[in-house]
């Protein structure tokens, strides 16, 4: 057989394998591209007008024995086996690290819940090289402007079976019951494999008490004490808030929601970290979660608290932003107003201060509200009687268009002029003079 000389053409799209007729070998780098990391695509490499010089050596043999091996004869002939007599074997590669993996298993992994203070992470793991790393990456699943996945590098002995164990503080994230976290470990071993586990689910469920479960449409209901009626006449008031939510301000729910229903305050504010002493519920707009604490005799008291609390949730998912501020007076007026009719009790408060001339300004009431009850509850008769006077005096319409205007991320004083042509003390200069009119 004639000796072959190997050249390689790329203006043509293939190589050439001269002296040896009708062979050729395709091949696929003609036109080059690199993606660097920024995304920008760079100029390809221009095609080859020219061979390639020899190959050195052994080397160049080796390239093409391959090919030479699976027939570079016209006639379809092999080539002799003393043709190859002189070719080497290149080294076998190191392993790379995802081989290296196969070495390394998951003995156990498993979440311990202490509701509501902690979450253990417990692993073991075995390789037949010393384990060196142990990482735990966990996530919490919450609507949020840039996903953030956390990495935590547990205590342990590096051996060839290992045990890692992190105990998270959950009272520092107050996570509500329900909430969803993702994790996964990533172990690497002395013999350079690594290992990383699917991300797995967890939900940080309040495993003290036997939930039962009803649903309509996105809303999920949990509840442990009273009959099923009990449940399903909850669920018709939250029905029955977002309908009135649609009609008068045009919000309707983003994304489906849960909500958990505690037997009573005491044991609401068991499940939460440091909350009011007057919280009878809480929205986390963020996880999509509302927890309330109502007993089965107090059903009419809960039907109003599970209207005030949906319509926080839709509030909230609606003007969803990095740049939205709601004055506390707009978001509780209209969670108040979604119950129906001001409560005797807070209406009395309202007269009262009225005749007293103690309201608080409206500005003072855009932050977190006052931690006194009864300083508490004013706040919250005068958010619902201002939101209540923009509503039946400037109609749905503009209530959307305020809503929408603190999306974009306004000021109160900014989106009440855009809107309605007063600023927070116009507001509340019109809205006294119209509770005047109303009393004389």
């Amino acid at each position: 057989m004639p000796s072959a000389v190997l050249w390689i053409q790329l203006c043509s799209g293939e190589a050439v394998c001269e002296g040896i007729p009708g062979f050729t070998l395709a091949h696929s780098v003609a036109q080059v591209h690199f993606h660097r990391a920024d995304g920008v695509r760079e100029r390809p490499m221009q095609k080859a007008r020219r061979p390639l010089r020899w190959f050195p050596g052994i080397f160049a043999l080796i390239l093409i024995a391959g090919t030479l091996i699976s027939g570079c004869n016209s006639e379809g002939e092999s080539p002799r086996a003393d043709s190859l007599s002189n070719a080497e074997l290149l080294p076998r590669g190191t392993p790379t690290a995802d081989a290296g993996a196969e070495a390394i298993r998951i003995v156990s992994s498993a979440v311990h819940a202490e509701f509501p203070t902690s979450l253990t992470f417990a692993a073991e793991a075995e390789s037949a090289h010393p384990i060196t790393k142990v990482e735990l990456r966990y996530r919490i699943k919450k609507v949020t402007t840039a996903s953030v996945t956390a990495t935590v590098m547990p205590a342990f002995t590096p051996a060839e079976r290992v045990s890692a164990t992190w105990v998270w503080d959950t009272r520092k994230e107050s996570l509500p019951p329900g909430a969803e976290i993702e994790y996964q470990w990533k172990i690497a071993d002395q013999g350079g494999g690594v290992l990383e586990t699917p991300w797995e689910r967890f939900i940080f469920e309040d495993g003290r008490h036997p939930w039962q479960e009803i649903q309509e449409g996105g809303i999920r209901l949990f509840w442990y004490e009273g009959d099923r009626s009990f449940a399903e006449a909850l669920m018709r008031a939250v029905q029955k808030a977002l309908e009135k939510l649609e009609r008068e301000a045009g919000a309707t729910l983003q994304s489906d929601a849960r909500i958990y229903i505690y037997a009573s305050t005491a044991e609401l504010h068991d499940a939460l970290i440091f909350p009011q002493e007057w919280t009878g519920g809480l929205t986390f707009a963020d996880y999509g979660i509302i927890v309330i604490g109502i007993s089965p005799s107090l059903q009419s008291w809960g039907e109003r608290i599970m209207a005030h609390e949906m319509t926080h949730l839709v509030i909230h998912q609606l003007i969803y932003g990095p740049l939205a501020v709601l004055p506390a007076w707009l978001d509780e007026g209209l969670a108040m107003n979604a119950e129906g009719d001001l409560r005797p009790d807070l209406a009395a408060m309202l007269a009262d201060a009225l005749a007293s001339d103690s309201l608080f300004s409206l500005r003072s009431l855009s932050g977190a509200f006052p931690a006194d009850y009864d300083a508490a509850g004013l706040a919250y008769a005068q958010s619902f009687s201002v939101v209540k006077y923009l509503l039946d005096t400037y109609g749905r319409e503009k209530m959307q268009s305020l809503i929408y205007a603190f999306k974009g991320g306004a000021t109160a004083d900014e989106a009440l002029t855009r809107v309605y042509g007063f600023d927070v003390e116009g507001l509340e200069k019109e809205w006294l003079s119209s509770i005047s009119k109303a009393r004389s």
